[in-house]
This record gives C-alpha cells, sequence and structure tokens, in this order.
C-alpha cells in the first residue's frame, strides 16, 4: 500500500516536470541556413536537403545525429524523481541545513499523499504510522535527517 501510495505521490510530483519536456525539434544543418552576406562573387545558395532520420544508413556517419538522438530520449523515472526532488527539497528544508528533519520530512510526504489521496488527514494515527515507517526507510544511515541521496533513493525505490 505504502509503495502505490509513493508511487502515486512521486508521479504527481513530476507531473510538471514531465509537462515542461518540449518535443525535439529537428535542427537544421549550419549549411542549410541561408547566407546573410550579399557578395555577389559568392555562389548562391543551395536549397536546404530535407532532414535525415537517424535510422538512416547515413545518419552513423553525421556527427550531430547521437546528440539529437541524446536530446529526443524521455528522462528515466529516476532521472524524473531526481529533478522533482532538486527543485522541491528547498521548498522543506525549512531551516535549510542540506537534510530534512522528520518533521519537514513528513511535511513532503503528507503533501504527496494528499495529492495522490485527497482524503489523507496529516494527523490521522494511520497517516502517523505510515510517515514513522517511511521516515525510517529513507534514513538509510540512521542520524534522524534524509538527506537528497536518501530521499531519492527512497522515492525511486517506491516507484520500482
Amino acid at each position: 500500500m505504502m509503495k502505490y501510495a509513493l508511487l502515486a505521490g512521486a508521479m504527481l510530483i513530476s507531473a510538471p516536470a514531465m509537462a515542461q519536456d518540449k518535443p525535439a525539434t529537428p535542427q537544421t544543418p549550419p549549411a542549410a541556413q541561408p547566407a546573410t552576406q550579399t557578395d555577389p562573387a559568392q555562389p548562391a545558395p543551395q536549397a536546404a536537403a530535407p532532414a535525415q532520420s537517424t535510422t538512416s544508413p547515413t545518419a552513423a556517419t553525421d556527427p550531430a545525429a547521437p546528440a539529437q538522438a541524446a536530446q529526443a530520449a524521455p528522462a528515466t523515472k529516476a532521472q524524473q524523481i531526481a529533478q522533482v526532488v532538486d527543485t522541491e527539497f528547498a521548498t522543506y528544508d525549512k531551516d535549510k541545513d542540506g537534510v530534512l528533519s522528520a518533521t519537514e520530512f513528513d511535511t513532503w510526504m503528507v503533501a504527496l499523499k494528499t495529492a495522490a489521496d485527497p482524503t489523507t488527514k496529516a494527523d490521522a494515527p494511520a497517516t502517523k504510522t505510515w510517515l514513522a515507517q517511511a521516515f525510517a526507510q529513507a534514513d538509510t544511515d540512521k542520524n534522524k535527517k534524509v538527506s537528497k541521496t536518501e530521499l531519492n533513493g527512497f522515492l525511486v525505490a517506491g516507484n520500482s
């Protein structure tokens, strides 16, 4: 049950990050750009060749093809979670010490759980038990604080 709640929560907080992804736009090679000089001795620019797909045999010889393919590749769930944690961590780290106390962690987890299940009550005994178990799982070094790395690992594990 907790795994599904964390999965739903992580997906809800990653939705804004996924919504920001733009589809890859084909880039025109520099040779296809119109010339800005009007020198009559310079040959007239040629029409741009149609863009080649990355599956064509010549794509392997095009040095820009791997870069374009890497830009078009979607981020993994772990990367999306890491991006959300990086973006949101400072919001919940109220004392700005770089780690989350149990209270700060609980605030974040209640926000995630409420986003997944609007009927969640932060002061309900079941929620408090769930928060204690979640904090114990996330705090892998048992120092009573959760770092970004620990939080990333905890949320990624909850999504697998």
